[in-house]
């Protein structure tokens, strides 16, 4: 086990590689054109005299902490319709979701949002802290544990219209039957699929199809908590870029978050969520059905060609992929 600069345990082996970096490629503020930084500057109130870039998460476009002539400070994030073409689309989402979150939600405050020229622009308010600390330390990952307990607990039953789970990603989870189809096909020879999964392709695609009903439930979930979607100050954790939220079973951020925190050097993703409260009234069987869905969406992704702009998130979904994997093997015994 290696351990970090306090002397804690990372939770990681000696002879792990660090895990790829959840990073697209940020755009300047000066990128952004200047009929948009005008009308920014119009709704904050006051010129902009410093733009810092903001490296962590997955978006091709802007991320920046702005700086006005008078002190105040707000976090803008901005994407047009190049070089990918989806994101614009997960700009207004998440604008309409933060825009109907209940006050006292652990989320920077929305300002405003606008579209112009192609261009998503939103608006939150500046807030001072940072990501987790990579790999996760102890104490950090405890807070954020207990932060998620809470936001289930709040957000149960949903205080916003979002769509159900199994809309939201009924057309991505379906990794196994998807690479079970292209092997039969002949389009797919699984060249470097993990052994165990090669193995139990056949089982693995029939559990699979079973998700859309195993993660029902009536809680707004964030639907994509990773190190770098949150942010810790002194006193609180807040949770960040929330276009993917749907409402789905209370357990199911709990569960998707724990790939990643095992491949960014986190205990073992079994232990933690059996010893979480919100999975306390889970049903065992529901959730191993909703882990095999997602592991095969991050297998049969990381196999796929990198979307413009996001240059590095096959291999960081592969990199949860294998944490699912090891994970599955716990939960199903299979050998």
């Amino acid at each position: 086990m290696s351990t970090t600069a306090n002397g804690t345990s990372s939770g990681r082996r000696d002879d792990e590689q660090d895990p790829p970096p959840a990073a697209g490629v940020r755009l300047p503020w000066s990128s952004v054109p200047t009929e948009l930084r005008d009308a920014v500057e119009e709704r904050l109130g006051g010129r902009v005299v410093e733009a810092v870039t903001q490296p962590g998460g997955f978006s091709p476009g802007v991320a920046a902490r702005l700086r006005l002539m008078s002190g105040e400070r707000a976090f803008v994030k901005a994407v047009g319709p190049t070089p990918n073409p989806d994101s614009p689309g997960l700009h207004r989402a998440e604008a309409r979701i933060a825009a109907s979150l209940p006050d006292g939600t652990p989320t920077p405050r929305l300002l405003g949002s606008f579209d112009q020229d192609g261009w998503v622009v939103l608006l939150f308010e500046d807030v001072e802290g940072a990501m987790p600390t990579q790999p996760w330390v102890p104490g950090e990952l405890s807070r954020v544990l207990d932060a998620l307990g809470a936001l289930a607990e709040s957000l149960t039953p949903t205080p916003v219209d979002a769509p159900p789970v199994a809309i939201r990603f009924g057309d991505q989870f379906q990794g196994w039957r998807r690479l079970a189809d292209a092997f039969r096909r002949g389009e797919d020879t699984l060249a470097g699929l993990d052994p165990w999964a090669h193995r139990h392709l056949t089982d693995l695609a029939a559990l699979e199809d079973g998700w859309t009903t195993a993660a029902e439930g009536t809680a707004l979930v964030h639907a994509d908590l990773r190190a770098d979607n949150l942010l810790l100050t002194h006193d609180r954790v807040l949770v960040v870029d929330w276009p993917w939220a749907c409402v789905a079973a209370p357990w199911f951020d709990l569960l998707a978050m724990l790939p990643s925190v095992r491949m960014q050097g986190g205990p073992p993703s079994e232990t933690v969520f059996d010893d979480h409260p919100v999975a306390k009234a889970a049903d065992p069987e529901a959730v191993t059905t909703v882990l095999v869905a997602l592991t095969g969406y991050f297998v049969r992704q990381a196999r796929q060609p990198a979307p413009p702009g996001l240059p590095t998130l096959r291999e960081f979904q592969g990199a949860q992929g294998q944490a699912g994997l090891e994970w599955l093997q716990t939960r199903t015994g299979w050998q």
